[in-house]
């Protein structure tokens, strides 16, 4: 039995490698059906594009997707059937479009806001230009106990994770929030906060959804025994930005600066509170003054 070249050109005709899953083609609207469009794409049967597959927004119309007589471009998501048509995808090609653009603005360390379309026990699903994007409870700001209240709402977010192999994209509110902070914030500035939690080495202070340091050494110009004799878990507290380090994301406080005396903050609190937004008037003289 042989196999000659005009048995090999036939067997290349009854098949169109151009056509096989995975290849990207042009194709040209031919008409509607109730189930979805069929597609001129040069083949030997036209090409068939589910409803469903017709967009990434599946409240878009078919009609208004694909009108007829469009062109557009078409990813192959199933091979040649017995008859030589192939099946099309429009909405899988747009999600490989939004994954590149989603990695770009990840290294461009892009903030954008999103809609939250549902929770789980983890946190919240959000809508990223139809993929579906996920926010831990850590990394909300000040979430509320019951999440599904943010559903509906639109909140800012940075990116955590973008991996398209794995189809894992993870978000972050609070790393977004704290972007946004730090670009408003000046060495010297006033901040009004609240407590957050107390560790040997210093104090967590939230404030503007972003979290600051005030080390202990920054607490007061005379030696601090123990930092829960000036502060308590929930306690106001006013303190001046000492330093930001934009790379790391991290807010350097400092109450010291603010005292008229050693020891001041441990003997008359409440006065150096209340006199803080006066005390502070001056950042840069303030600064110049301080003991780092």
């Amino acid at each position: 039995m042989t196999f000659s070249a005009d048995d090999f050109l036939k067997a290349l005709d009854q098949h169109d490698f151009n056509f096989q899953k995975g290849a990207v083609v042009t194709g040209k609207v031919d008409s509607h059906t109730d189930d979805g469009a069929y597609i001129d794409i040069g083949g030997k049967a036209a090409a068939f594009l589910p409803a469903r597959e017709a967009s990434v927004d599946s409240r878009i119309p078919l009609a208004e997707a694909v009108p007829i007589g469009s062109e557009r471009q078409f990813l192959i998501v199933r091979d040649q059937d017995a008859n030589g048509q192939v099946i099309l995808s429009i909405r899988k090609l747009e999600i490989k479009e939004v994954w590149a653009q989603l990695e770009q603005r990840e290294a461009n360390k892009d903030i954008l806001d999103v809609t939250v379309t549902g929770t789980n026990k983890g946190g919240v699903i959000a809508d990223v230009e139809g993929l579906r994007g996920f926010v831990p409870r850590s990394h909300l700001v000040n979430p509320p106990e019951d999440l599904t209240a943010l559903v509906g709402q639109t909140i800012s977010v940075a990116f955590l994770e973008v991996n398209e192999e794995n189809n894992k994209l993870v978000l972050s509110n609070r790393n977004a929030a704290k972007t946004a902070a730090l670009g408003q914030l000046n060495p010297g500035q006033l901040i009004d906060g609240k407590v957050g939690s107390i560790k040997p080495f210093g104090v967590f202070v939230d404030f503007d959804g972003v979290r600051g340091l005030l080390h202990v050494k920054q607490i007061s110009k005379s030696f601090i025994p123990s930092i829960g004799d000036v502060f308590e878990v929930g306690q106001p507290v006013k303190a001046v930005v000492l330093n930001l380090d934009e790379e790391r994301g991290r807010i350097s406080l400092s109450t010291k600066v603010l005292e008229k005396y050693p020891g001041e903050i441990l003997k008359e609190a409440d006065k150096l509170m209340a006199e803080a937004p006066e005390r502070a008037a001056d950042p840069g003289k303030l600064l110049a003054e301080q003991d780092v």
